[in-house]
């Protein structure tokens, strides 16, 4: 097990995505093991999502978007932190002026947003890949997810890997391990959410990453309650294209 630190950012983390059809969202997020947790019309229409594991805020928007999100107590104190640190997170206007949100983009120009903690929001407890004891990742009655397995990483592609290490060690997170083949990459996190640093070109947008010991089974399952909207690497990998033009990996863990 991982000696995590305690969390910079905040209190409670998500992956935000914007979505034209949040029920068609939502039915796409229930084939993968996932359940609605709260949904509002206010300060726009929302829906949050869980596995048990990993947190989604599915939000109303035009526009494809994906952003690692803390929900934050004492937000006026994490921004000063941050500032102190040569971070400068940018104000975002917000239509309820008891909501504040802030953005932080990376050189690569990924979204992490810090937005005023809401009263009901809570982290998910179930195990990911960095909290499952090692001796279970073959046993797929342990997973949270048995639909997709265990949630694995939010992968990002970078420039320069050290580099990236430097930023992200700034908002508090921690390098796990650090591997130089097939190329550059580290998995990193702060205790609340887990990033997959890759310094790469085999894929060019932010990735929700499952794994599975027995992902082939679970995507043949998958295919036959009509999933479609993915590539096959091979027949126990897939990334999925999802309604807001997102993707997700389920990835076979191990050979």
């Amino acid at each position: 097990m991982f000696n995590f630190p305690k969390a910079k950012l905040g209190d409670v983390n998500a992956i935000t995505i914007a979505s034209t059809d949040l029920e068609k969202s939502l039915k796409f997020y229930q084939q993968l093991g996932f359940t609605e947790l709260y949904r509002a019309d206010f300060p726009f229409p929302w829906i949050q999502i869980s596995d048990g594991a990993l947190l989604i805020m599915l939000r109303q928007g035009k526009n494809p978007y994906i952003a690692l999100t803390y929900y934050v107590n004492d937000i006026d104190n994490v921004v000063a932190d941050l500032e102190r640190s040569r971070i400068s997170p940018k104000s975002m206007p917000t239509p309820d002026k008891m909501i504040q949100r802030f953005l932080i983009s990376t050189d690569e120009g990924h979204n992490i947003t810090l937005v005023t903690y809401v009263d009901g929001f809570v982290q998910p407890t179930g195990a990911t890949m960095l909290t499952m004891q090692t001796q279970d990742f073959f046993k797929p009655d342990k997973y949270t997810n048995k639909t997709c397995g265990m949630f694995g990483e939010f992968a990002l592609p970078v420039i320069n890997l050290d580099s990236s290490i430097s930023f992200w060690e700034k908002l508090g997170y921690k390098s796990l391990s650090k591997k130089s083949s097939p190329y550059p990459w580290a998995i990193l996190s702060d205790g609340l959410g887990i990033v997959g640093l890759h310094q790469t070109n085999n894929f060019s947008v932010p990735t929700i990453t499952f794994f599975a010991s027995d992902m082939k089974d679970k995507i043949a399952n998958l295919k036959s309650k009509g999933l479609n909207d993915f590539a096959e690497s091979g027949d126990s990998n897939i990334v999925l294209t999802t309604p807001e033009q997102q993707r997700i990996n389920l990835f076979k863990l191990g050979m």
